[in-house]
């Protein structure tokens, strides 16, 4: 009898999950492998609800967005007694290894699962902020800003149009890579992201010399960004059960555009893209990033490599320690600060070192 690899996907859905699946699951098959897929995250492997995966089943999964075995946002650690229903559940499907597809907080579970308990575990990062240390790029990032900058350039369109200054917000919970590629690919007039608060008379000052000049502008922010503290205000108190604020569509890009309105007198308006950024087919980077590291979760499990995650460093994939992936977010250095003075400062500026 062959052994037995899970698989599960964790947290937010991104385009690149089902291809990554695919390459697993391909790889896995050729090194004598059979793997079978968790529902809904760690959710799944709580409540023991599993479903058939192999080559028939997963053939045309490289083109499809979203994940075919379901998500949730389900931390085992919340509950004591899920943490020994997982572990149940693993003895009891008899897997011989665990690949986790996911985040920091899936990832993050992974690897205290493999440290306190030995769990043969390996990770693949997921995440369309692209905020995961130890990967230089993660799959879902592309495809996340590709719609993103579809719909920045439209906005320019209309706010050229109808002589608007038009905000748009875009997902980034943690870090603003999301907003600062939109941004820089779509020729935005200003961004603003979670990593530097926004200065209002910096900003303020910039939109109004850009309209000056071409009577429109386009602000694009991230949806945590945030105003400096004495003119900034709470996003609200619900939390999913790995502790962050439950960001709702109404947030960043209403209020900056009812305070560039205000402090401007230029009529401004504010779009939401939302969770359109994490449907759709996953752009070709994706689909062939996310296959490389599928393919290489399974090469992991053949070497025994457990407690890794398969990265992308330079152009290669390779094995790096899980705890190190999930312990500290990938958040805009100081390099990219340097580009956004070229790009956004309305002039003389200077950008936090």
């Amino acid at each position: 009898m062959a052994k037995r690899i899970g698989i599960l996907t964790g947290g937010g859905d991104c385009p690149g999950l089902n291809p990554a699946i695919r390459g697993c699951v391909y790889a896995a098959g050729k090194l004598g492998y059979e793997c079978v897929g968790i529902l809904d995250g760690w959710k799944g492997l709580i409540e023991g609800m599993i479903t058939a995966l192999d080559r028939e089943i997963t053939e045309y999964f490289v083109m499809k967005g979203g994940t075919h075995l379901g998500t949730s946002r389900t931390n085992p650690y919340k509950k004591e007694e899920n943490v020994k229903k997982c572990l149940d559940n693993f003895k009891k499907f008899e897997l011989y290894a665990l690949v986790t597809m996911g985040g920091e907080d899936t990832l993050g579970v992974a690897a205290r699962f493999h440290k306190e308990h030995n769990l043969p575990v390996v990770g693949v990062p997921k995440t369309m902020d692209n905020d995961l240390s130890a990967t230089d790029y993660t799959f879902g990032f592309d495809t996340s800003v590709t719609v993103a900058v579809d719909a920045a350039e439209r906005l320019i369109d209309t706010g050229r149009s109808h002589h608007r200054v038009m905000v748009l917000e875009v997902m980034g919970r943690h870090a603003g890579w999301v907003a600062l590629f939109t941004a820089l690919a779509s020729g935005a007039d200003y961004v603003c992201i979670p990593e530097k608060k926004i200065s209002p008379a910096e900003m303020i000052d910039k939109i109004k010399k850009v309209y000056e000049r071409k009577k429109f502008a386009l602000v694009v922010a991230s949806e945590s960004a945030g105003l400096h503290p004495e003119h900034e205000e709470e996003f609200g108190k619900e939390m999913d059960q790995f502790g962050h604020v439950i960001l709702k569509e109404r947030g960043i890009g209403e209020k900056l555009a009812g305070f560039i309105e205000k402090e401007t007198g230029i009529e401004t308006r504010a779009a939401v893209i939302g969770h359109i950024q994490r449907g759709g087919e996953p752009t070709l980077f994706d689909r062939i990033l996310s296959t490389r590291v599928g393919v290489k979760a399974a090469e992991l499990v053949h070497e025994g490599k457990f407690g890794m995650m398969a990265a992308l460093i330079g152009n290669e994939i390779k094995g790096v320690p899980l705890d190190k992936a999930a312990g500290e977010l990938k958040t805009v250095s100081k390099e990219w600060f340097d580009l956004m003075e070229i790009f956004f400062s309305s002039g003389g500026i200077t950008m936090p070192q």
